[in-house]
């Protein structure tokens, strides 16, 4: 299936020049990526537009990912000399980890302001992440407070905005960025899986097809106790959706299914974890060639 999506409206052209005149105000960015898709998940223009500005990798949602996944990205992400900090939204796990690694990296920062004689400040963050990965609910449980609008639909974030943390931080958020064009399939296909592309602009039906033969060459099991299958071995894409759709009781006319609905039960499955935690890619996806175009960071 082809995810040759063009999707880059002026508000997203508006936030990299944001990013661009505000790195100068900022310490350090965290950038905040999906812990289901860590890779597909990043925007390929964030370290060329950081440059040397301290970064911090927060992969939010590690609730919803496989545990050994996500310590095995977390691992490659520091191979490569990066912090990369598992982190939850909704419960607030790991928001202690990641405010001890800002003081990490920002301490000889902060000692060299100390010897020039400054007062000691507020150690200023910037968040820029692809949209829905959970900014407006993680600036939300990082400043304790409910007040940034949150929502499952991309982009929902829009203005910038200075907030105090407590602990002596203050964050500057930006809007969520992605790429113009998805160039690879199957990065469009991840990010159309999570939900960081909206429903309405692409096929979920042939979506569908490909994460049900991601489930059953790699967690068959799962797929067979969900909708009660007897095996999904041997079976293609099409025909697993095909199954699920007559359990689901996606039925028409003649008793053909209806593979739209069975496709929105199967995909909705996928994201409110009733098919486990399930992480879509690996960092050996990235030697073997499996993960995005190799010439991505």
């Amino acid at each position: 299936m082809a995810m040759n999506i063009n999707w880059y409206p002026g508000h997203m052209a508006k936030t990299r020049r944001m990013i661009l005149e505000n790195l100068k105000l900022v310490d350090v960015v965290i950038e905040l990526v999906d812990a289901r898709i860590p890779y597909s998940s990043r925007n390929p223009d964030l370290d060329e537009i950081c440059g040397n500005k301290p970064k911090i990798i927060a992969l939010n949602k590690s609730d919803m990912a496989n545990k050994d996944a996500t310590l095995k990205w977390i691992d490659y992400y520091k191979s490569l000399g990066d912090v990369a900090i598992a982190i939850d939204s909704i419960t607030g796990k790991g928001f202690g980890a990641l405010k001890q690694s800002v003081n990490v990296v920002l301490k000889d920062k902060l000692q060299r302001d100390l010897q020039k004689g400054m007062k000691k400040r507020p150690a200023k963050m910037m968040i820029a992440g692809i949209p829905n990965v959970g900014k407006s609910s993680f600036i939300n449980k990082l400043s304790g407070r409910a007040g940034t609008k949150t929502g499952d639909t991309p982009g929902i974030t829009r203005a910038k905005q200075w907030i105090r943390i407590p602990g002596g931080y203050e964050l500057l958020d930006t809007p969520g960025i992605l790429w113009p064009r998805f160039e690879d399939e199957i990065t469009g296909l991840r990010l159309a899986f999570t939900g960081a592309i909206r429903d309405e602009v692409y096929d979920v039906v042939q979506a569908s097809y490909s994460l049900c033969e991601f489930f059953k060459d790699n967690f068959p099991q799962n797929l067979m106790e969900r909708y009660k299958l007897k095996t999904v071995e041997n079976l293609l894409g099409y025909e697993i959706l095909e199954e699920i759709g007559k359990k689901r009781g996606c039925l028409v006319s003649g008793g053909e299914v209806d593979l739209e609905r069975a496709a929105r039960i199967f995909l909705e499955d996928f994201r409110s974890q009733r098919l486990g935690n399930i992480t879509l890619e690996f960092p050996e996806d990235i030697t073997k060639g499996n993960c995005k175009d190799n010439d991505r960071p």
